[in-house]
């Protein structure tokens, strides 16, 4: 995965720390909530899973989800998104 060129943090539209929702979409299967709040805990561990959005598709077979994670900095965001997106239950991270 290539990742943009530095951004300076002056030019950054992200100020940190930030609680920084991020929405993520897999399969309506058990255990999907609980790992992604693990993923979450990993990079914020006072994340509270009560916080956590449920929406699923209309026809059940997905579910999408917010994570509202605290980050510090840039790179911690972006390891969070290369986590995300090369976990197996995980479709869609936007």
């Amino acid at each position: 995965m290539d990742l943009p060129p530095d951004i300076p943090p002056e030019q950054s539209l992200i100020t940190y720390p930030s609680d920084f929702p991020i929405k993520v979409m897999g399969h309506n299967v058990e255990g999907f909530v609980e790992a992604m709040v693990h993923v979450a805990r990993a990079f914020d561990p006072g994340f509270d899973h009560q916080t956590v959005e449920r929406r699923p598709s209309k026809a059940g077979n997905y579910l999408g989800l917010t994570l509202t994670v605290r980050v510090v900095n840039r790179e911690q965001l972006d390891e969070l998104y290369r986590t995300l997106t090369t976990h197996p239950m995980v479709k869609i991270v936007l």
